[in-house]
């Protein structure tokens, strides 16, 4: 490979023992068996996926891109746990649900993961921020305070919640992996061969990262928010659960924004969500890099061009 810089569309997710890549051609997922051979599987990225317009077009490709990219992640989650080797014997409900659903099984619990995470991100970043603040209007009243207040108490939890995740052994392993997925894409941006000594020293954070994107949702929904009027708590409540479309397709643009260009206002961009990675990520041993090159081998197109970002 020619010592080559360049921005990679490729992008990856951190799984149980394993990592998920998707290039612009086929996705792949490198998992590390019981026996520590590492195993991998690779599909089609659009795999029974037609082509629309509403994936191009800005601000609503954000959107379509976020639940995609949400239920294929949550479906190789699944799948990963159940190769490592973690997951615990299938109950009978677990039965009666592969009886009914078949094939489809994945797709649904993939579905209904969705729901339950947009169900979850209501409750802490819009239901619990809102309700806490309002508690503060006949103190601040209804100006631009209240809402730096709501926009803190965002941010609190966001931080909070990301920081007693990582303290879970089973999580700071899989953010273990993620660390090893930055690195093993940092290298190859760097036009590095995918070796373990050359990924080894790349930094574990890149701005195209789902926390980087996390963080910018809130910071977008803060600044909507404000123009939000606090006279009635729920309907102030309502309209933000009905702008989350609009706060996404924002953020989404401002991530691709920042994972293609190197100036200062990206960098400002990039830079809380970077920090945040200080936490998301960790830092890989060499077994786990092995995963991330496994995985990212597998999905590098033919062509070096097919995958600028």
């Amino acid at each position: 490979m020619a010592n080559e810089k360049k921005k990679t569309s490729i992008g990856g997710q951190a799984l149980i023992e394993g990592i998920m890549m998707r290039g612009p051609f086929l996705t792949s997922m490198a998992t590390r068996l019981p026996d520590g051979s590492i195993d991998v599987e690779t599909w089609d990225t659009h795999k029974g996926k037609k082509a629309h317009w509403t994936r191009k077009v800005p601000f609503l490709r954000g959107i379509f891109n976020m639940v995609d990219s949400m239920v294929v992640g949550y479906g190789c989650l699944m799948k990963s746990a159940e190769k490592a080797g973690v997951e615990e014997d299938p109950t009978k409900f677990d039965k009666w649900l592969e009886e009914k659903l078949g094939d489809n099984l994945m797709k649904v619990l993939g579905g209904v993961a969705v729901v339950l995470g947009i169900a979850l991100a209501a409750v802490l970043f819009i239901f619990i921020p809102t309700g806490l603040s309002s508690l503060l209007k006949p103190l601040l009243g209804a100006g631009i305070g209240l809402s730096l207040i709501e926009g803190l108490i965002k941010v609190i939890i966001l931080v909070g919640y990301m920081w007693l995740c990582s303290r879970m052994k089973e999580i700071h392993r899989v953010f273990e992996y993620h660390g090893a997925e930055h690195k093993s894409i940092a290298c190859y941006e760097a036009g590095l061969p995918l070796t373990v000594e050359n990924i080894r020293p790349q930094r574990r954070f890149h701005p195209r990262c789902g926390t980087s994107f996390l963080f910018l949702v809130v910071f977008i929904s803060i600044i909507v928010g404000s123009f939000i009027s606090w006279d009635n708590p729920a309907i102030r409540m309502l309209l933000k659960l009905a702008l989350i479309p609009v706060v996404v397709g924002i953020s989404y643009e401002l991530i691709k924004l920042a994972g293609r260009s190197d100036g200062i206002l990206t960098r400002i961009i990039s830079a809380p969500g970077m920090w945040l990675q200080r936490i998301t990520t960790c830092e890989p041993d060499d077994s786990q890099i092995e995963c991330a090159i496994a995985a990212l081998e597998a999905v590098i197109p033919e062509d070096e061009n097919a995958d600028r970002w």
